[in-house]
């Protein structure tokens, strides 16, 4: 298969001139546009935020399409990644929190219990991992002198406490960690969510892993999607999601599933806190374009029109 020839460096007049005379994209302030294009960057902000105002048919913009709804996409964008990731660090603060506790309490706090192998479910399945994940936390208790808090506990005390040692550990490292603990273990920990299994669990935090990161690394979240699934729950029934086969058509691994499972994972007024400010961002969207492209924004983001019931159904 023969491969496209790279596209060439365009000067910012030749980028305006593409926009407006081939692509028929209405721009009515060209200061703010070239602006935006220095700040931003032609293909963070046109290639990155375009598809919900062009149509691939024609290869133009869909008519009455002004550059700064595509800046507002991209406003909104990076909005819903500050407001999904102060949600994400809540409920990574509490796993934290929860498995140190519920460890230390089983075992101890010294690290001779975490760096324990049989202290976890050292299956054949899990064994490989388990042994890189304790010479993970032995290089952080032993040798490591990133974290002045880790160094400050080996020096004086010659123990680094699991409470200590778990605060260097990424979401998607305690997530793995969360799957290697005892059944028991892991039992009193999603004991604290609501109608969530301890396997269900395991598949929720390998979702907000991802979306931690893709809000982390600053890129585009209204339309991503992950490879992982958080399960069927009652919201889906509840809600009407449609399905194909077994399969519900969104909500699975999607934003809407992401926001499905704050539903599980946050407290309740947390929730209706974060309904509230995502509701306020699709209304500052809505006042800087208009209905029919917060419709096309729902789609893109797999949100039901009747997404706002979500605080109504029972979990």
């Amino acid at each position: 298969m023969s491969k496209k020839n790279p596209k060439p460096f365009l000067t910012y007049s030749n980028q305006l001139k593409l926009l407006l005379c081939e692509k028929q994209l209405d721009i009515s302030d060209l200061p703010y546009t070239v602006e935006k294009l220095q700040d931003i960057g032609y293909y963070s902000l046109i290639d990155g935020y375009k598809n919900l105002f062009y149509d691939p048919m024609t290869r133009t913009y869909r008519r009455g399409t002004n550059f700064s709804d595509i800046v507002a996409l991209y406003e909104f964008d990076g909005n819903l990644r500050s407001l999904v990731f102060k949600y994400i660090c809540h409920i990574e603060q509490k796993i934290r929190s929860l498995i140190s506790y519920s460890f230390c309490e089983t075992f101890s706090e010294n690290q001779s219990a975490y760096l324990n192998p049989a202290n976890y479910n050292i299956s054949s399945k899990n064994q490989q991992d388990i042994l890189k994940l304790i010479s993970k936390l032995t290089y952080e208790a032993s040798q490591s002198t990133e974290h002045s808090y880790v160094v400050y506990q080996r020096n004086t005390y010659g123990n680094v406490p699991f409470w200590v040692i778990i605060k260097t550990l990424t979401l998607g490292q305690i997530s793995k960690m969360y799957s290697f603990m005892l059944p028991g273990i892991k039992s009193k920990v999603s004991l604290h969510f609501y109608n969530v299994t301890e396997k269900e669990l395991i598949q929720y935090l390998k979702v907000l892993t991802v979306f931690r990161n893709i809000c982390a690394h600053n890129e585009r979240l209204f339309s991503f999607e992950t490879r992982f699934e958080i399960p069927d729950t009652s919201l889906h029934r509840n809600m009407n999601i449609p399905k194909t086969g077994n399969q519900y058509c969104y909500g699975k691994h999607d934003i809407f599933a992401l926001f499905m499972a704050f539903r599980y994972l946050l407290n309740p007024e947390d929730f209706k806190v974060l309904k509230k400010e995502l509701s306020c961002l699709f209304d500052t969207f809505c006042s800087a374009t208009s209905v029919t492209q917060k419709y096309r924004l729902l789609q893109a983001m797999h949100f039901p029109t009747n997404w706002t019931t979500i605080t109504r159904c029972k979990l």
